[in-house]
């Protein structure tokens, strides 16, 4: 299995255009071969004395931490899949209307190497 992991801090108010906005990307990157996509919603996330989820982000005091990961089969499923994902037309427009600052999200991609 292979993960792509998400930490961004999203206005704490938007969180249901949020959700929408989330729910919109999981039907295209489950067609595009993801198994699952999850959206974590900040509630018990503490503040660290020298780093955190909050400073990692850049968090602002009306933003909430949201923590989130797409699971693929495999990694070469998820590279043919992101750039299906990115090369269709719908995919730009939800790329384009983010309810976030998609410039403090930090992101990456994990060889899942224990699920128990």
């Amino acid at each position: 299995m292979y993960v792509d992991g998400f930490v961004l801090a999203v206005p704490s108010d938007g969180k249901e255009a949020y959700r929408r906005h989330a729910e919109e990307a999981a039907v295209v990157f489950r067609k595009h071969g993801a198994l699952s996509l999850v959206e974590a919603w900040g509630d018990d996330v503490p503040e660290g004395k020298v780093n955190s989820m909050h400073t990692a982000v850049l968090r602002k005091p009306e933003e909430t931490v949201v923590f989130s990961w797409i699971t693929w089969p495999d990694k070469a499923t998820r590279d043919a899949g992101m750039q299906k994902v990115f090369a269709e037309g719908r995919a730009s427009g939800f790329m384009d209307q983010m309810p976030f600052d998609g410039s403090r999200m930090i992101f990456g991609g994990f060889e899942v190497i224990v699920d128990a």
